[in-house]
């Protein structure tokens, strides 16, 4: 039996743990210990809340450990588990070497990127930034840097210009989780992790995202537009100012948070051809709120204002009357 300390936090790990304990059943290979971030403080009484992954664990009683770093106490806990192989997605840290050397079958990543493409913390919304055609879904061994492993499996993904982060990272922890298991039961197997291949091609890396990155810029195209709100989606979500931002205002206006638009039909735009970016120029029952960009109309249709739940973009524009006709910046 082989056994695997798994390392993760965010929901989309959280997925994959949990089809990783089904598929275990049938499998050669068992859970034995989760490793994940320590809870966190959260709403407005500050309570301790568990992260996605160690929720998992609990709910199919397997042992989890929070260490705030992966010092000496810590590698002394894990080695308690005699995992033979460590299994990471989303979990945020870099491994040592120490810390490696405690499993004989090193450890192993799932990474939703086409190596070396996007290295880092935020492939998956740079891909989608980038309105890219194509991503993957790779796993790597892990390495002494980041993400610079030797590839295990991989399955390339075509991109249709719909998907959020949020689909996307949930493909990613549904497909990474079928090729998880099949290396880890031919590990089992076979008794040896298989050889991957070094990584080649031009490298490149993410950075964290900030809130500010999700501000609107309606001087950008519609379709920059459009990519900034489904690779933001749901965090940190875009947004922009109800209002024109002025030296008086600065930015001491309504936050109108969106989490959903559409492309309009570029042969309806010569009707608002002179309205500045920004600009909400018109209502459509069909398709949402048309705001003016720099290079086209964005329809508008999950919307958010202070103080409220995000709603339809009819539910909207009956609560809030004077919206077209409005700027936004």
């Amino acid at each position: 039996m082989l056994k695997v300390l798994y390392a993760g936090s965010p929901e989309a790990s959280a997925v994959t743990l949990k089809l990783l304990i089904e598929n275990s059943k049938s499998q050669d290979f068992k859970i034995v210990g989760v490793l994940t971030n320590p809870p966190s403080a959260k709403g407005r009484h500050k309570d301790l809340i568990p992260t996605p992954v160690a929720d998992t664990a609990s709910e199919n009683n397997i042992p989890v450990f929070t260490p705030e770093h992966l010092d000496s106490s810590a590698r002394d806990e894990i080695s308690k588990f005699e995992a033979d192989i460590l299994v990471c997605f989303a979990y945020g840290h870099i491994f040592g070497p120490k810390f490696l050397s405690m499993f004989c079958f090193g450890g192993i990543n799932l990474h939703p990127s086409l190596l070396p493409k996007y290295r880092g913390c935020t492939p998956v919304p740079a891909a989608i930034l980038n309105r890219d055609s194509e991503t993957a879904f790779s796993v790597q061994t892990l390495s002494l840097k980041m993400d610079e492993g030797d590839i295990l499996a991989q399955k390339k993904v075509a991109l249709t210009g719909k998907e959020t982060a949020g689909s996307l990272l949930n493909d990613a922890a549904v497909s990474g989780a079928e090729l998880i298991t099949s290396l880890l039961v031919e590990t089992a197997s076979t008794g040896s992790l298989k050889k991957g291949i070094p990584q080649s091609g031009d490298a490149s890396y993410t950075t964290i995202i900030s809130k500010e990155d999700g501000r609107l810029d309606w001087t950008k195209s519609a379709r920059e537009l459009d990519a900034m709100v489904r690779a933001y989606n749901p965090d940190p979500l875009c947004f922009c100012y109800m209002g024109a931002v002025s030296a008086s205002s600065g930015t001491n206006l309504p936050v109108l948070r969106i989490a959903e638009v559409a492309l309009v039909d570029s042969a309806l735009e010569k009707d608002f051809s002179d309205a500045e970016p920004g600009k909400v120029v018109h209502f459509d029952k069909s398709t949402g709120i048309w705001v003016k960009t720099g290079d086209g109309l964005l329809a508008l249709k999950m919307l958010q204002k202070p103080g409220k739940n995000m709603m339809g973009y009819k539910d909207f524009i009956n609560g809030t009357r004077d919206f077209v006709g409005s700027v936004l910046s």
